[in-house]
């Protein structure tokens, strides 16, 4: 019994972390009796779960980071072909920063910031492997590329809120990161 109400307190956290992104995305400013009406829940619920607003926030970014290691984990970047897994981690990420974007767009700090440098240096791991690969030029500065990649996925997901499909991001993102823009 007590297996099957925590799997119940963990999905009606995570509808109340859904429902506050959905929310939050749309008005910074929204209260927590929005958030509840929006997640199905008395607004007491939310506050048991959360006690603050600055806590739910800070729920939520740790929740996205964590959905943002895991898809870069999922693709695989140690050990799948270099620009296989530069197209898969790309998709990936941008499908949890465009479904997270208010919580993705968090001050990385905490346990946040400590996942993100897990993701930071899987992506420079993957770096160094398409470099080896001969997927990037050999005399490229791999943090550069890390930052022109954040940058390139960052502009892409922004797009991706209007409904354009992450897959053909991906694919933009990757052939503009390794071709460039010239003629």
């Amino acid at each position: 019994m007590a297996r099957a109400m925590r799997a119940d307190s963990e999905r009606t956290a995570r509808g109340i972390l859904e429902a506050a992104e959905r929310v939050l995305r749309e008005d910074p400013a929204a209260s927590m009796g929005q958030i509840a009406e929006v997640a199905g829940v008395a607004r007491t619920t939310v506050h048991r779960r959360f006690a603050s607003r600055e806590a739910l926030v800070e729920a939520m970014a740790t929740w996205a980071a964590e959905q943002f290691r895991d898809a870069v984990e999922a693709s695989r970047p140690a050990a799948a072909p270099p620009l296989v897994a530069l197209h898969q981690v790309t998709a990936n990420v941008l499908r949890v920063k465009v479904d997270w974007g208010f919580a993705m767009s968090r001050a990385v700090t905490g346990e946040v910031g400590r996942i993100h440098g897990e993701v930071r240096q899987a992506c420079i791991g993957l770096m160094e492997r398409a470099r080896d690969a001969g997927v990037l030029r050999a005399d490229v500065d791999l943090e550069w590329v890390r930052r022109v990649y954040y940058a390139l996925i960052h502009e892409a997901a922004e797009e991706g809120k209007a409904g354009a499909d992450t897959d053909e991001m991906a694919a933009l993102v990757v052939d503009t990161l390794l071709k460039g823009v010239g003629a």
